[in-house]
């Protein structure tokens, strides 16, 4: 490997270590009902479970996020409601929101849409 080489390899690797990083993974419940995928920007994301109007719980969302560097709090809002409208949701809310030290920040939200 020629050294420009190695130099540039070593940025890159130097670059990729310092970002920062939201995983997710989804579980749709089983015996609700399946819609099609909505516009993110549609989605809202809650504070609590709404105890109005009427809605429908339709999945889990589990975030895997970055410590050293943390994402925005928008950042991660935004993967919420982009992993939401893969459901077809109307709103997401947070049910845990973990620092594990030494591991990360797990988020788990689940997925809800209002009745019509």
């Amino acid at each position: 490997m020629t050294g420009s080489l190695r130099v540039s390899v070593g940025a890159l690797a130097l670059f990729l270590a310092g970002c920062a990083y939201i995983n997710a993974s989804t579980t749709q419940y089983v015996g609700v009902p399946r819609f099609a995928a909505v516009d993110p920007a549609t989605v809202k994301v809650l504070p609590a479970e709404p105890t109005q109007p009427p809605h429908d719980r339709l999945g889990e969302i589990l975030l895997d996020i970055s410590l050293d560097p943390a994402p925005s709090v928008d950042e991660v809002e935004a993967r919420l409601r982009e992993e939401g409208a893969k459901f077809g949701a109307s709103a997401v809310f947070v049910v845990r929101d973990q620092i594990i030290p030494g591991t990360g920040r797990k988020l788990i939200a689940v997925a809800i849409r209002t009745r019509q």
